[in-house]
């Protein structure tokens, strides 16, 4: 009966008690026994229980007998909890009726919290504020009460206040659940449409779809189909998590549930699809899905070049349970093979990298990230580049445009002047302004994503003693006045240090990359020429000075003509050795990109 199912997501800035919830609620409902249980059982990832962020979304179902007697299913949706994942999250509310939206009571609203909470309210979700962590010496839940009053115009009072932690009133929040979720709506005599809003890759079963039943029934023995990839789709099995995976034959109207579906890869079947019955198709498929872009490019190599294989392999895993990762071979002259691979944005980037370096225990080097740009030609032509190694001559580009992000930055007023020049000077254009609680401030700003990708967040946490946060969705493309600034060492440009940047930033840009690269570049024989160049000239030089034997060591005075001979040799073995010498640059030089502190 749908009446008594309650489908329901958290919604909730990181490290403000999301998993910590979700394990008492599992507790308490008995879903999981005290000796099976664990700090954060949703969070399978070992890098996600080490970071205190969810990456992968899950879901659970729980059986709650409620005070009125009646027993309730709640399927607990568990949404990702970070910036870059906006859009997993956005499919996971559109297969909830109600979010329960956490705060910490120390911390008070934060960016995320109103970014997902913008999203859960354009869903149409039924909002239950609820703030966390009452047990701390720094709590502040009346303040953060009001906080709560004046964003959703409720009463303060009525706002839950509980502490995961210590299990301190999360009966409440059972209770809340019961009575001021809605229960799901559909027919159950409808075609099927059911919702994917997350899948893994399951060696055995094959990629797994996470699923809500939004109209019909899904039955384990029917022939499905995936609406928007048109694969023809023959269960292995479906069900249930409740946490694991337990196999039913039936999902009702209005259930949550999982789709073993053979395929082989997560990209046939996406997030936000919407699957359906072949014998009896639905007429038009759920709305909202679109495909994952990324945002962030960066190339990946290995540091041996014998692995490259098997980086491939790493890749090629990685993607059966990420769809939204995306890569394909490419070389460069400083670091031989390797893969350019497209993220979703640089927190995407860092969990793909240390998933490669610990799962596969490979060691790579990953370039400094750039973003994709719009470049029109003077054929007319409109290409995408996202390395600065194929942007085109300067002679052949009309205008490059770059993408452009709404940001949104959360902070006390103590440190508004801080946050205002740190925007300003990455080329951010103020908006607009809003003071949702005392002492909190809103700042909303336009900005280029290359200056967003790096750095800026950790120079925002440093300016304002991480007390700031902040959210970012996408904008459009922008033309702006943007030149290819190229690194040349002993003459040969390194394709890997090569950066697209603004043309007022390239001298400053140039001139701290190779006094950068002076110090990080080992002296060899023979001195070595480390050039900036952009707009068809060196904008700054610097020489890394060469290493020197003495060989007027043997001559006690003498004549001079003696002593110039022999210098003379020298100088040409040094001439002959700089013709034929390689010079080794070391790894840290390609992320002397990001490490910059000179904007």
């Amino acid at each position: 009966m749908t009446t008594h199912i309650r489908n329901f997501c958290i919604i909730a800035h990181i490290d403000h008690g999301k998993s910590t919830l979700a394990d008492r609620l599992l507790q308490l409902t008995g879903t999981i026994s005290d000796r099976e249980m664990k700090e954060q059982v949703l969070d399978s990832m070992d890098l996600e229980r080490e970071k205190g962020v969810t990456i992968k979304a899950s879901a659970v179902r729980m059986v709650y007998t409620a005070k009125d007697g009646n027993e309730y299913h709640l399927n607990l949706i568990d949404t990702p909890g970070h910036v870059d994942f906006s859009y997993e999250v956005s499919r996971a509310l559109a297969a909830c009726e109600g979010a329960l939206l956490i705060v910490d009571a120390s911390q008070g609203i934060e960016a995320q919290t109103l970014a997902n909470l913008y999203l859960a309210l354009e869903a149409d979700l039924t909002i239950i504020p609820v703030i966390n962590k009452i047990d701390l010496i720094s709590a502040r839940p009346d303040e953060v009460a009001e906080e709560i009053s004046n964003l959703l115009g409720c009463d303060p009072d009525t706002v839950l206040r509980i502490s995961a932690k210590e299990g301190l009133h999360v009966d409440q929040v059972l209770e809340a659940i019961v009575t001021q979720v809605p229960p799901p709506h559909g027919r159950q005599d409808e075609p099927l449409k059911a919702l994917v809003f997350d899948s893994h890759y399951d060696s055995y079963k094959g990629t797994v779809a996470y699923v809500r039943v939004v109209e019909g029934q899904l039955n384990a023995q029917d022939t499905l189909l995936a609406m928007s990839t048109n694969i023809v789709i023959r269960p292995v099995e479906i069900g249930y998590f409740s946490p694991v995976m337990k196999p039913t034959d039936l999902l009702d109207n209005a259930e949550v549930g999982y789709i073993a579906t053979g395929l082989k890869s997560v990209s046939e079947c996406r997030v936000g699809d919407t699957i359906t019955s072949v014998k009896n198709p639905a007429a038009e498929k759920l709305p909202g899905y679109q495909q994952a872009k990324p945002m962030v490019y960066a190339g990946i190599y290995p540091v041996e070049g014998e692995d490259y294989l098997d980086l491939k392999d790493a890749l090629g895993k990685l993607q059966m349970n990420d769809a939204s990762l995306v890569y394909e071979p490419e070389t460069s002259q400083a670091l031989n093979f390797g893969f350019r691979c497209g993220f979703l944005g640089l927190f995407h980037m860092e969990i793909i990298q240390e998933r490669i370096e610990r799962e596969y225990d490979l060691d790579i080097v990953i370039t400094a990230p750039s973003v994709e740009y719009e470049v029109v030609l003077r054929t007319g032509e409109t290409i995408l580049v996202d390395s600065p190694a194929d942007l085109p001559e300067e002679g052949d580009i009309v205008e490059i445009r770059e993408p452009w992000m709404r940001l949104q930055i959360f902070t006390p007023t103590d440190f508004y002047g801080t946050v205002m020049e740190l925007a300003t000077k990455r080329r951010g254009i103020f908006v607009e302004q809003e003071y949702p609680a005392p002492n909190r401030v809103q700042l909303v700003y336009e900005i280029p994503l290359s200056e967003l990708i790096v750095d800026f967040f950790d120079d925002l946490k440093t300016r304002t003693r991480g007390y700031a946060s902040m959210d970012y969705s996408f904008g459009e493309y922008r033309p702006g006045d943007l030149v290819k600034l190229e690194i040349l060492v002993g003459g040969d440009p390194v394709d890997a240090l090569a950066t697209i940047v603004h043309r007022e930033d390239a001298y400053h840009r140039g001139q701290a990359l190779v006094s950068k690269l002076k110090e990080l570049i080992p002296r060899q024989l023979f001195d070595v020429a480390i050039q900036a160049y952009s707009t068809g000239r060196v904008i700054s030089r610097a020489n890394v000075k060469a290493l020197r034997k003495d060989v007027l060591a043997k001559c006690y005075g003498g004549d001079i003509t003696r002593k110039k001979k022999l210098l003379e040799k020298q100088k040409k073995g040094k001439k002959r050795m700089k013709m034929v010498g390689n010079v080794e640059i070391p790894q840290e030089a390609f992320m002397a990109v990001l490490k910059l502190e000179d904007k």
